[in-house]
């Protein structure tokens, strides 16, 4: 319901779900600003926010496991606590797909062209921003934001520019000469990241139905 606070009782249990939303928040910004060093060829500053993902990827695993053991070992919100740890182990596969996507270009070093940089920066700024919209409608169903319903609808927009520009990309590389072999990788890469959004796309569908469940 609208203007209720999920965790209102437990101060301490909503603290550890805020400092969640901030590393996937920061997850996805460290892994933008890592890709634009990576189309920069800047290779000391993507290895920097490849290990700072890495990072907040292993806390985000720790606080998940812990905000988890806490709603059982004290038997906090039982009504919705299957809702809870669904959402937050649907999220933390998103800092585990920015994980990995960067980990894939740090060792295959795909290279992309200048006719596809800027295609590819757009890809990464549309998963960002998906990302985002998602941590702040999290934050709205936690705390019981009226905004939810707009924030979820950016997921959606954002997921959609992403797809159409993973199309964009993909057929540009398929369309140029380059070997088979390399159309194949860039095509891996585009969809590693592109995959980023749909994650966040499905963790928005599940949060609009668990918001009707608690509005019921």
């Amino acid at each position: 319901m609208p203007g209720i606070t999920l965790f209102s009782k437990t101060k301490e249990l909503e603290a550890q779900t805020d400092e969640f939303c901030d590393k996937v928040s920061e997850g996805a910004l460290a892994f933008k600003l890592g890709m634009r060093r990576y189309l920069e060829g800047d290779t000391a500053g993507f290895e920097e926010k490849l290990h700072h993902v890495s990072e907040i990827e292993s806390r985000g695993d720790e606080l998940r496991r812990e905000i988890q053991r806490r709603l059982y070992v004290e038997t906090l919100i039982p009504e919705s606590r299957g809702d809870v740890l669904e959402l937050l182990e649907n999220t933390d596969d998103i800092l585990n797909a920015c994980d990995g996507a960067m980990w894939q270009f740090a060792i295959e070093k795909p290279e992309l062209g200048e006719e596809l940089k800027s295609d590819f920066d757009n890809l990464v700024e549309s998963v960002a921003e998906a990302v985002e919209a998602l941590v702040r409608a999290l934050r709205d169903f936690f705390r019981g934001s009226e905004s939810l319903t707009d924030d979820m609808h950016k997921v959606g927009f954002y997921e959609s520019e992403a797809d159409k520009m993973g199309h964009k990309l993909m057929g540009a590389v398929f369309s140029s000469d380059i070997d088979l072999s390399r159309k194949n990788q860039l095509r891996s890469v585009v969809l590693h990241v592109d995959n980023i959004a749909d994650i966040a796309e499905d963790v928005s569908d599940k949060l609009a139905v668990f918001a009707l469940k608690r509005a019921i």
